[in-house]
C-alpha cells in the first residue's frame, strides 16, 4: 500500500515538471482531459512568507471567480491540483496569493491549455489520474477572504436656511440629533439621504397692551410717557407688513392723544418707540372700526 502511494505521488510530481510549471504568482493550467484540469506552479517565496494560497475558477476572466481550494501548505516549493469538478474544459483559472505581511495579490486568469506531455500517453495516466483526483478535495468553498480598506465613513450635512452649519460623521450622528431635540425648540427634517435641515423655532406671537402707547376706549391711541420732557422720545408707526405709516419724530409732552384717523383704515398696526435714539419698544396696537 505504502508502495503504491508513494508510485501515486511520484507520477503526480513527474508530470507537473514535465508540464514546466510558472512560477507564482503566476501559474500553469493544463488540460488532462475533458473534465480534468491541472493547476501547477512552483513557490519562489521563502518559508512562512505566503500565508495562503487559493485557486480560484469563473467563465469570466475578470469576474465572478469563486474559490474551489485553498491548499492545506501553501509554503511548499512545488504543488499542483487537478480539478475534476470543471463545468468545461474552457473555464478560466487564477490563484490568490495572501502574504503573511496582509498584502495579496491575483495571478493573470487562465485557460488550460492542450496537453502535450507525454506523461499522457504512457500506461501510467489511469493512476496517476485516479491519484490526484483522491488527493485532493473537490467540493467548492466561498471565495477567499480578502481584507479591504473599510469604506470612508458617511458625512451628514447640516444646513439650517440655505448655509452649512456643520459636518456630523455618521456614528455621532445621532448624538447631534438628540442633543438639537433636547436644548432646542427648532425642526429637524432630513432634505436628503446625507443632508439634515434645521427649521428654527419661531414662537407664536403673544399680543401685550403698552404701557406707553395703546387705544382708549374711545378709539383713539394714547401715548403716555411721563419723563418726556425730561428725555426725547419719538415713535415710529407701521401696517401689520411692517410698511412705514408716519412718524412722531418729539414727544414733547407726558400725554399725547392721536385720533384714529391718522391709521386710515380700522385694523392692527405696529408701532416702535425710541428713547433718546435707542429702541425702548418694538410693539402692537388696534384700532376698532366705527360704529
Amino acid at each position: 500500500m505504502l508502495r503504491a502511494v508513494l508510485f501515486t505521488f511520484f507520477i503526480l510530481f513527474s508530470s507537473i515538471l514535465i508540464y514546466g510549471q510558472d512560477t507564482l504568482p503566476s501559474i500553469s493550467v493544463v488540460k488532462k482531459s475533458k473534465s480534468k484540469i491541472l493547476i501547477s506552479w512552483i513557490n519562489p517565496y521563502k518559508k512562512d512568507a505566503v500565508k495562503q494560497l487559493s485557486i480560484q475558477r469563473s467563465y469570466d476572466s475578470k469576474k465572478l471567480f469563486k474559490t474551489i481550494i485553498t491548499m492545506p501548505d501553501p509554503t511548499t516549493p512545488q504543488n499542483g491540483f487537478l480539478d475534476t469538478q470543471a463545468p468545461n474544459d474552457s473555464m478560466y483559472y487564477r490563484m490568490y496569493v495572501q502574504m503573511d505581511s496582509g498584502k495579496y495579490e491575483f495571478s493573470k486568469a487562465k485557460r488550460p491549455v492542450p496537453d502535450t506531455s507525454a506523461a499522457t500517453t504512457n500506461g501510467d495516466d489511469k493512476k496517476y489520474e485516479t491519484a490526484i483526483t483522491t488527493n485532493r478535495p473537490t467540493r467548492e468553498t466561498p471565495n477567499a477572504r480578502v481584507t479591504q480598506p473599510a469604506p470612508p465613513e458617511k458625512i451628514i450635512v447640516i444646513k439650517k436656511a440655505d448655509s452649512v452649519v456643520a459636518f456630523v460623521p455618521e456614528r455621532q450622528f445621532k448624538r447631534y440629533k438628540d442633543s438639537l431635540n433636547y436644548k432646542t425648540r427648532d425642526t429637524i427634517y432630513l432634505e436628503t439621504n446625507d443632508t439634515l435641515m434645521i427649521r428654527p423655532f419661531v414662537p407664536k406671537e403673544v399680543f401685550r397692551v403698552s404701557k406707553y402707547v395703546f387705544t382708549e376706549k374711545e378709539g383713539r391711541v394714547k401715548i403716555s410717557l411721563p419723563d418726556a420732557t425730561d428725555k426725547k422720545y419719538s415713535v415710529k408707526f407701521y401696517e401689520e407688513d411692517s410698511t412705514f405709516l408716519f412718524e412722531i419724530k418729539k414727544v414733547a409732552e407726558p400725554v399725547l392723544m392721536l385720533d384714529k384717523s391718522n391709521f386710515i383704515h380700522a385694523g392692527w398696526f405696529r408701532f416702535e418707540l425710541y428713547e433718546d435714539g435707542h429702541l425702548k419698544e418694538k410693539q402692537k396696537l388696534y384700532i376698532p372700526k366705527d360704529f
